[in-house]
């Protein structure tokens, strides 16, 4: 990815609650020489983690989960109400994984205890370089405010009932699951969480539902906490989901076929499922300014990505890539959701998911603005070029051939 300058030299803030002193005196030790780039506070309640933040901003929130008076579930839940824009980081030493399903709401992301220092520094680090992609904290604060994703209401009724049958198997919910984002983000959320600590991290669905099985999908999809309706989908709804969806299935299965037996295969798969994730925070979050996007992208011409920024302070890739950042999804899917309409930006260029992605945008009918029913430009497209300098693994006839086979298969 394109390097990217610090927001501001000033020290991030980190606070760490624990109600062990040892543990927490253990973590100050450890981090002590972490004091040059990061301000932090130790404190052994959740109460006197609610009082500290009132006293002033904090970057990230690592909290524990078995706490008494206020456990770590509630503390991250008042810190996602209160403090929306900071990172909710929850260490927990539950075995049982339906505990760790009851975090999903309120942690962006979970670790097992006991935990080394150096780990949680990575991950803390990864937590704050998404700083660096969404630089608006208002923008931060809409996105860490976002526990429930909105599932269209056919998915997850199909979903609920495919999951209380016997002879149901792994393949047939991994597809029905693949034909929602939101579900399908949640989903990898979970699985990829450190908790697992799993030796990669995982982008196939099929993948995803066999490990956590179907107890805890159950549990997760059963979560009125989690999902909610698809806001305004009534006729005065600014974008169009039906044919949002239909986009995003057809950019998944043509940069699929494009990254077909490549190792890049699932990670292009799940980046084209959730490239415009961004779409259902804004719509749900900023309705307001998203039509006033679109009415600013058809009055002087441009793409509707560059009237997003203008208009809301980033476009959907940014505030979709900085969500699937927090939520720990596997780096190549992040990327490509935050430059599918600027793969140029990227650095060293490579046939990445981010590549396929654009390609499929270049290949198809069109693109996503056209789920908001305007006369939308779209983006200037990559060409032949662009093949080379990726060195993709194909010429563009080959591309256009591959494109055009998936849509076929897609719409059999």
């Amino acid at each position: 990815m394109k390097p990217l300058q610090p927001e501001s030299p000033a020290k991030k803030r980190i606070l760490f609650v624990d109600d062990e002193a040892p543990i927490l005196n253990g973590l100050r030790v450890r981090l002590h020489r972490l004091r040059a780039k990061w301000d932090m506070q130790f404190v052994e309640s959740g109460a006197q983690a609610v009082e500290i933040l009132e006293g002033g901003h904090f970057d990230v929130v690592v909290s524990d989960m078995r706490m008494p008076g206020m456990d770590g579930a509630e503390l991250l839940r008042i810190v996602r109400d209160r403090w929306p824009q900071a990172i909710r980081i929850a260490l927990s030493g539950y075995s049982e994984l339906q505990q760790i399903v009851r975090l999903v709401p309120y942690a962006h992301q979970y670790y097992s205890k006991p935990c080394e220092a150096g780990q949680l520094e990575n991950l803390i680090d990864r937590c704050l370089r998404l700083h660096e992609m969404l630089h608006e904290p208002t923008l931060r604060a809409i996105v860490g405010r976002v526990s429930k994703l909105p599932a269209l209401p056919k998915v997850y009724a199909q979903l609920q009932e495919l999951l209380t049958s016997d002879d149901t198997s792994v393949h047939e919910v991994a597809q029905l699951i693949s034909t929602d984002a939101a579900i399908t983000a949640k989903l990898l959320q979970l699985v990829n969480s450190a908790f697992f600590r799993l030796a990669r991290r995982i982008s196939s669905i099929e993948q995803a539902v066999n490990h956590l099985g179907f107890g805890s999908i159950r549990n997760l999809v059963l979560s009125a906490e989690v999902f909610s309706s698809w806001p305004g989908s009534g006729p005065k709804s600014v974008v169009n989901i039906d044919k949002l969806q239909s986009h995003v299935h057809q950019v998944a299965a043509a940069a699929h076929a494009l990254a077909a037996r490549t190792p890049k295969a699932d990670d292009t798969l799940l980046a084209g499922l959730l490239h415009d994730i961004g779409y259902w925070i804004l719509s749900d979050e900023c309705q307001a300014e998203l039509t006033e996007s679109v009415a600013l992208a058809v009055a002087e011409n441009i793409p509707l990505h560059q009237a997003e920024t203008r208009i809301i302070g980033a476009s959907h890739a940014q505030v979709g890539a900085y969500l699937l950042g927090l939520w720990g999804l596997p780096y190549p899917v992040i990327e490509a959701v935050a430059y599918h309409h600027t793969p140029e930006n990227v650095s060293p260029p490579e046939f990445e998911p981010v590549a396929a992605v654009a390609i499929a945008h270049a290949l198809l009918p069109e693109c996503d603005a056209s789920a908001f029913d305007a006369a939308i430009p779209a983006d200037a497209a990559v060409d032949a070029q662009f093949l080379i300098t990726v060195n993709a693994p194909f010429d563009w006839q080959e591309a256009e051939s591959r494109v055009a086979e998936s849509l076929h298969s897609n719409e059999a």
